[in-house]
């Protein structure tokens, strides 16, 4: 999939205006290709135009523009070997930081945000507010490949949180399944890049430049072909 030059060049400056970056930090986003690890990045030359335009003149920020994969937590120091709360603990400790990799506008909210449905108890591991996009954005976290199970969970916990925590004005929730794997049929066929379930995966140690480029350039084609395969169908 071919990326105009002049979008990814207004994706950044859209970006460093509506989170303030210095010079110093736009330098840390572009090297570690922030406009690359954007869910927007994935879409169609004038799907990007148009999400950038609509930030621009009206200053609305879409999810995807919002969202990254993967995400870099090398921060956290974690080892081979931990467990969800490992990863969980590791990350509020080091809030500030994964404030930052997810994006200026996010508002940490609460841990292991109690729900009772029908008698029973259920935690959301992380709870967030995103300013502009104006919902509570739920993360849940997966030393694991994504599940398909995982998906009915975090459909629950946005239910539940449309019904009990979302307030007057404020848009229909957003989840977030962060895990250390994807498989992108999956995400396919249970239609999670056209709904408000995202599936991101998340670095525990950052690798070599060269292989990521070449797996983000994967993602992509991936994503074009698909694009493509629909637009056949619709024709044919």
């Amino acid at each position: 999939m071919y990326i105009d030059e002049p979008l990814k060049r207004d994706f950044y400056i859209e970006m460093c205006k509506v989170e303030r970056w210095t010079t110093r930090m736009l330098r840390e986003r572009i090297n570690s290709m922030l406009f690359e690890r954007t869910a927007i990045s994935k879409k169609p030359d004038e799907t990007i135009a148009g999400d950038l335009a609509l930030l621009k003149d009206e200053g609305k920020l879409s999810p995807d523009l919002v969202f990254r994969d993967p995400l870099f937590l090398d921060y956290l120091g974690l080892r081979d070997t931990y467990s969800e709360r490992d990863l969980e603990s590791a990350i509020v400790a080091e809030i500030q930081r994964f404030i930052i990799e997810l994006g200026s506008d996010f508002a940490f909210m609460a841990r292991q945000k109690r729900m009772t449905i029908d008698g029973r108890d259920y935690y959301l591991d992380l709870l967030f507010m995103h300013r502009r996009l104006h919902c509570l954005v739920a993360i849940e976290l997966k030393i694991g490949e994504f599940e398909a199970a995982d998906k009915g969970q975090m459909e629950l916990y946005l239910r539940w949180l449309e019904k009990y925590e979302m307030v007057e004005g404020e848009n229909p929730p957003i989840g977030l399944i962060l895990c250390s794997g994807k498989n992108s049929e999956h995400i396919e066929l249970m239609g999670l890049d056209d709904g408000n379930i995202c599936v991101a995966e998340y670095l525990t140690k950052l690798p070599d430049m060269k292989l990521l480029e070449a797996k983000l350039k994967q993602s992509i084609a991936v994503a074009r072909a698909r694009i493509d395969n629909m637009a056949l169908n619709e024709t044919a």
